[in-house]
Parts: structure tokens; sequence; C-alpha cells
């Protein structure tokens, strides 16, 4: 078992403890879809594979907010959100923007002209560490200075 499945294990031990019970079914749920990766990839998930699972759940959190809040359901985006922050805790260290922006400019340099290409070159580098969403902002960015 991975260093973070370990945490968030651990997390829910704690929030249950504490009856903290919107925590612990948080925490329940992400072990549940590790749980589901592992049974998938036929081995226990490693750290990166873990935080990948974790990305997952805070991106499917915050479309649900997004959904909610466009209903006109503030209490139920609210609580979508809080539980992102609390995923959140789990999560490594987020790339500076600044580096995203020269990897970015430095696979420009090196030719890369269209977004699916620059997006091939950069992700790789950022895998786990940074919002797919940034990256491809910050990619369009730079694209649209070049023009």
């Amino acid at each position: 078992m991975s260093g973070l499945s370990e945490r968030l294990r651990a997390a829910m031990n704690e929030a249950r403890k504490h009856r903290d019970q919107a925590r612990t079914l948080l925490l329940s749920t992400i072990l549940a879809d590790l749980k589901n990766q592992e049974l998938e990839l036929h081995h226990n998930p490693s750290d990166a594979e873990a935080v990948e699972v974790v990305r997952r759940g805070i991106k499917r959190r915050r479309e649900a907010a997004e959904q909610y809040a466009a209903a006109g359901r503030r209490d139920l985006a609210d609580r979508e959100l809080a539980e992102v922050k609390m995923l959140e805790e789990f999560l490594p260290a987020a790339v500076d923007p600044e580096e995203i922006r020269q990897a970015v400019r430095d696979a420009i340099a090196a030719g890369a002209k269209d977004l699916g290409g620059l997006m091939g070159q950069v992700m790789p580098k950022f895998k786990g560490r940074a919002d797919g969403k940034l990256v491809n902002q910050i990619a369009r960015e730079e694209l649209a200075a070049i023009v």
C-alpha cells in the first residue's frame, strides 16, 4: 500500500474517532476508489496512481459544485467545495505557474506550434503535480502571444 493510501486510511480512522461523519464518508469514498483502482491494475496503486485517484475525486466534486451553483443550490455547491479542500490536503505541493509557463515556452521554442503537441510535451513533466486545466490555460496564453 502506498504512503498516500496509508495517510488517507489514518485520516479516515481519525475522523471516525472524532465522529466527523462528512470527512469519514469522503475519505471512505476515496479509499473505495483506490480499491477499485487496485483491482483494475492488479497491484497496489503507487503514490502517483493514488494521487491521480484523489485528483479525479477533486475534479468530480468541482464539476458537481459548478452544476449545483448553476442550479441555484449554493448550499450543495459549498459542501462539494469543502470536500475539495479536504482532499487537496493529501496532494503534493502544487507546481508554481511560472515553472509551467517556462516549460511551455521551452516547448514552443523547441518547435511545438499547436495546442495538442504542446500539451503532449508539457503534461508529462507535471503529471500528478499540476492541474491539466491550468497547464492548458497557460499553453493557450503562450500560443496566443506568438501569433
